[in-house]
């Protein structure tokens, strides 16, 4: 009778020799996938720049994020604003792996009530004015932009859209089309008909305000302008000229928002209230979402005339609205927002050298201004080297940009800003 060794050429020694081959060569490969995962980067995802920092992230927890090789960088950009709460904060991870396990994606516009985007409407709404009281979820703060200029067409029955020169709403059609440069735009238009841009924190650019505007979109704080802060005079004559002529003032608060600027609300600091409020990044706790909000009375536009006036797949998300929730509920309970200011001026303190020509802030939101971009960036490399984590503004170029995550604490603020000062050096 013929044994499994007589009847396989294979022999069981070949096999746990092929089978020590097959190890050695998925060590070696994991290596050699590992040193080209840079090389894949550049081949397969659609690139923005043609020398992208390419930064291998292996790990982020709290204010710090960790390389492949496990070094440590000190974040001073929290994913534009994104990270207010720092990344991975575990009442976040909880909440996300507790909608996990009842439930992803089912419908998110349609007939469906979901705990999570019901719950999530009703505490931003109970931390907002009164008239702001409908929540309209997307997938980001562009696609929230977007929401707003459509809602603002169909209530007012008016065309033109005012924004503002070195503003930034976002990369879609209609935002790029309020984006204050014509720079950025001029590649791709056409691009919608009718807006117009003023100059910021211009009390003669009210003047164009008129009868036939739909909209006035305006950040709070301009945030790719390098943190321009227009003065409480300013913002409240645009709330009053938009009260005047029927037109809806829109407030982009997609960075400001979340106690970034020291409340947890930007236009709290100029005694104002927006018809539509826009928000994004901080919004969903690190996972994506925007919304736009409104009075009631306003949103209902979308419902006829024609139904499903606006629409979206993916837009207030379960797991996303679980995760933000959660984000939202530490920020209030833990109370980071009281201390905001003073790690503010802790930051102004420390950063004082000959070559920074300005410090432009708001909370914790600053411009490190230098005196061109060359400059700027080989600081901000130097920087980076160093392990401390920044970048440039996109209308402010020659601008180091710091928006830590909230919870960024004085030594870990001490540290970046010495780090910052001897690239300068």
């Amino acid at each position: 009778m013929l044994s499994v060794r007589d009847y396989c050429p294979f022999t069981i020694a070949n096999y746990i020799n092929s089978l020590r081959l097959c190890a050695a060569f998925a060590f070696f490969a994991e290596i050699i996938f590992s040193v080209n995962e840079r090389e894949l980067f550049l081949k397969h995802i659609a690139q923005t720049s043609p020398s992208p920092l390419a930064f291998e992230i292996a790990k982020a927890e709290g204010c710090l994020l960790y390389d492949v090789n496990g070094k440590e960088y000190i974040d001073l950009i929290g994913g534009i604003s994104v990270a207010n709460i720092g990344h991975r904060h575990p009442k976040v991870i909880e909440a996300i792996k507790k909608q996990l396990d009842a439930y992803m994606h089912v419908m998110v516009y349609g007939e469906f009530i979901e705990s999570p985007q019901v719950q999530f409407a009703k505490l931003l709404t109970d931390h907002l004015p009164a008239s702001l009281n409908s929540v309209y979820f997307t997938n980001s703060g562009a696609e929230a932009i977007e929401g707003g200029m459509k809602l603002a067409k169909r209530i007012t029955n008016r065309a033109q859209i005012i924004a503002f020169k070195d503003s930034y709403h976002g990369s879609t059609q209609g935002a790029l089309s309020i984006i204050g440069d014509e720079h950025w735009r001029n590649a791709f238009r056409p691009l919608l008909p009718d807006v117009l841009h003023l100059e910021y924190n211009s009390f003669e650019s009210l003047d164009e305000i008129s009868e036939r505007t739909a909209c006035v979109i305006v950040e709070t704080v301009q945030a790719e302008a390098g943190i321009i802060v227009p003065s409480k005079e300013w913002m409240q004559a645009l709330r009053k000229k938009c009260t005047e002529t029927g037109t809806l003032l829109i407030l982009d608060e997609i960075q400001a928002g979340f106690g970034r600027t020291g409340t947890l609300w930007g236009f709290e600091n100029f005694g104002i209230v927006p018809d539509v409020l826009v928000l994004g990044k901080a919004l969903g706790g690190g996972m994506p979402l925007g919304a736009f909000i409104a009075d009631k009375k306003v949103m209902d536009a979308f419902t006829e005339n024609p139904v499903l006036g606006h629409i979206t797949t993916f837009g207030g998300h379960p797991v996303c609205c679980a995760a933000g929730m959660a984000a939202m509920n530490v920020l209030l309970e833990e109370k980071v927002i009281s201390g905001i200011k003073a790690k503010e001026e802790l930051f102004k303190t420390l950063l004082v050298h000959p070559k920074i020509k300005a410090i432009r802030s708001f909370g914790l939101w600053m411009a490190l201004e230098f005196d061109s971009f060359e400059t700027n960036k080989k600081i901000i490399d130097t920087c980076i080297v160093s392990g401390v984590m920044t970048d440039w503004f996109l209308f402010a170029p020659n601008c180091l940009r710091i928006s830590p995550p909230l919870f960024v604490s004085e030594n870990h603020i001490t540290e970046a800003c010495s780090k910052i000062l001897n690239a300068i050096a």
